[in-house]
C-alpha cells in the first residue's frame, strides 16, 4: 500500500514537471523577479507599519528596486457580541487593502487589485487583556492581508518584465 502512494506522488510530480511547472521561488521562478526588488510605500499608521513590516518580510527590502508598491489600507471595527445590557464583548476587525505594483522605469501599473479579510477579538477581560487582544487582532489582521497581496503579486509575477 505505501509503495503504491509513493508511485502515485512520484508520478505526480513528473507530471507537473513535465507541464512546464516550476516553484515560484526556484531558479527559473516569477517570484526572483520580485524578491528584493520592490519598494513599498512608507507606513503612516500603526496599521500599515505592520503591513509594510509583514511586505518587506515576504518580499525582502529593496535594495535597487524596480517596483514601486502603493497601498490604501481601509480598517474598522464592528461590535459582534452585545449582551443585554448592552456591552460589547467581541468586536471585528475589518481590513480592505488596495495596491498598485508600478514599474519604476516607466511609471506605469503592472498589476494592482485589492485584497479583503477580517479577524475579531474578544473584550470580556481586563482592560489591559482587551487591548492586548485589540493590538493582536491587528497585527493578525495585517498579516493576513500581507500575504494574500504577497501571494498575488507571485501569481502575477511571471508578466512583469525583468
Amino acid at each position: 500500500m505505501w509503495l503504491s502512494d509513493r508511485r502515485t506522488v512520484l508520478f505526480g510530480l513528473l507530471a507537473l514537471g513535465g507541464c512546464g511547472f516550476v516553484p515560484a521561488y526556484g531558479p527559473q521562478g516569477a517570484a526572483g523577479r520580485l524578491q528584493g526588488r520592490v519598494q513599498v510605500d512608507e507606513p503612516v499608521d500603526g496599521d500599515s507599519y505592520l503591513l509594510v513590516r509583514r511586505l518587506e518580510e515576504r518580499l525582502g527590502r529593496a535594495g535597487g528596486a524596480r517596483f514601486g508598491l502603493s497601498l490604501a489600507l481601509e480598517v474598522k471595527e464592528e461590535p459582534v457580541a452585545i449582551t443585554a445590557t448592552n456591552i460589547t464583548t467581541r468586536y471585528n476587525v475589518i481590513g480592505k487593502a488596495t495596491y498598485a505594483l508600478r514599474d519604476l522605469e516607466d511609471g506605469k501599473v503592472a498589476l494592482s487589485g485589492n485584497v479583503d479579510s477580517f479577524t475579531g477579538y474578544s473584550a470580556t477581560g481586563t482592560t489591559a487583556a482587551t487591548q492586548s487582544a485589540e493590538r493582536d487582532a491587528h497585527e493578525r489582521l495585517m498579516t493576513i492581508l500581507a500575504d494574500q497581496i504577497t501571494t498575488r503579486l507571485i501569481a502575477g509575477a511571471a508578466g512583469l518584465p525583468e
